[in-house]
């Protein structure tokens, strides 16, 4: 049993209310802390174990259509200068 959970059973035991959640906050802290700390390090060990190849493109390439040989002016554009 952690240091922590001991203060909480004993400050909850002695009618220690305020510290006691104080206490317990602390416990549960270190739990989650020490389950993320695991889970890192299981991850850490697993993720580049594989070959890593390169996703695909998921989206085809756009089909350009071809411009036209003859265009037209613009209509704010002065001709021939």
């Amino acid at each position: 049993m952690s240091e922590h959970v001991k203060s909480f059973i004993d400050k909850l035991s002695l009618g220690q209310a305020a510290e006691a959640g104080e206490a317990f906050k602390d416990a549960l802290r270190d739990k989650v802390g020490d389950a993320l700390e695991a889970r890192r390090k299981e991850l850490a060990g697993v993720l580049f174990q594989g070959k890593i190849e390169a996703e695909t493109h998921s989206d085809p390439k756009p089909v350009i259509a071809d411009p036209s040989a003859i265009t037209e002016p613009v209509a704010n554009e002065k001709q021939g200068q």
